[in-house]
């Protein structure tokens, strides 16, 4: 990578890591389509926006988080086999993070506090929640083995509950079982890219003290569990259709499942190091087809 200048404009591009707001759209996007597809389109347009833009605020800010405190904990040193961090690689200031942090989180509340007008201030309580884990991920849980179930709690069941929540109109906000089974799905789906990062970070994290489920389990079971979360996820969605979400059941499997399977076996074929930084990329790409799938399956007609 050609010369970054300190605190530039590239600098931060790079620090925010824009190809990661994809997947913080995700579990937006299901629970938004299917508010839409249970309410016949009638659903409330504003707290939707305001999720989409409340969930990229918050990656944005858990990407910093993530940043500074790896870099103060020294997990991202030259050893790191994963894409370069920006505090690390001396491309941000340790000083300037902690401004961004700091705005970054105030950005996310201010962004989030409309949705009491349309949840009640229960929403205050989820808000709170949101912002004080996304620090603790980062500065404690994830070095002990929490990081895939707060993946699920807070890239699945949290926000397409929530959406969902928010968008129905007025009189008829509730959480449904469906709605519960696809927001378990969707946070299993997206934990696949934290597996990934930790299998190809086992000897590292392991070396920082950083234990991690893969660290506990071991490279290959860790590699059996990446399949097992996204097969796992598809199962779940079959349920779909005995509440008429017929093709949100197959368009997964059709679309999704394959793409999976492939990277799989590409993922235990290659078995560890930095090219697995590849496998990376394609569960990224992986997480948008099923985002699509389950949302644009919702939206059809039932055959």
């Amino acid at each position: 990578m050609s010369e970054i200048t300190t605190n530039s404009a590239k600098a931060w591009l790079l620090a925010a890591r824009p190809k990661t707001l994809a997947g913080a759209a995700v579990p937006v996007m299901i629970g938004s389509a299917l508010a839409v597809s249970d309410a016949d389109w009638q659903v409330r347009w504003l707290p939707m926006a305001l999720c989409f833009l409340f969930a990229f605020t918050m990656q944005i800010d858990a990407n910093f988080i993530n940043d500074y405190f790896d870099f103060r904990k020294g997990a991202d040193d030259e050893q790191r086999l994963g894409p370069k961090r920006a505090c690390a690689q001396g491309w941000v200031s340790a000083r300037a993070m902690q401004w961004a942090i700091g705005i970054t989180t105030f950005l996310a509340c201010i962004v989030g506090l409309p949705l009491i007008f349309f949840g009640g201030w229960e929403m205050l309580a989820v808000g709170a929640v949101c912002v004080l884990f996304c620090f603790l991920y980062t500065t404690h849980l994830s070095y002990v083995g929490m990081g895939d179930l707060l993946v699920l709690l807070f890239f699945g069941i949290v926000p397409v509950t929530m959406t969902y929540y928010l968008v129905l109109p007025e009189a008829t906000q509730t959480v449904t079982t469906e709605c519960l089974l696809l927001s378990v799905a969707c946070g299993l789906v997206i934990d696949t890219l934290l597996v990934v990062n930790n299998v190809r970070d086992i000897d590292n994290d392991r070396r920082t003290g950083k234990r991690t489920l893969i660290v506990a389990i071991g490279r290959r079971r860790g590699q059996v569990f990446y399949f097992l979360l996204g097969f796992s996820a598809v199962i779940l969605g079959c349920f779909l259709s005995y509440y008429e979400h017929h093709w949100a059941t197959w368009m997964p499997i059709i679309f999704y499942q394959p793409f999976h399977v492939i990277s799989s076996a590409k993922m235990w074929e290659i078995g560890q190091g930095a090219a697995l930084n590849r496998i990376l990329g394609q569960t990224a790409r992986n997480i948008i087809i099923y985002g699509l799938a389950v949302s644009i399956g919702l939206l059809l007609p039932n055959p």
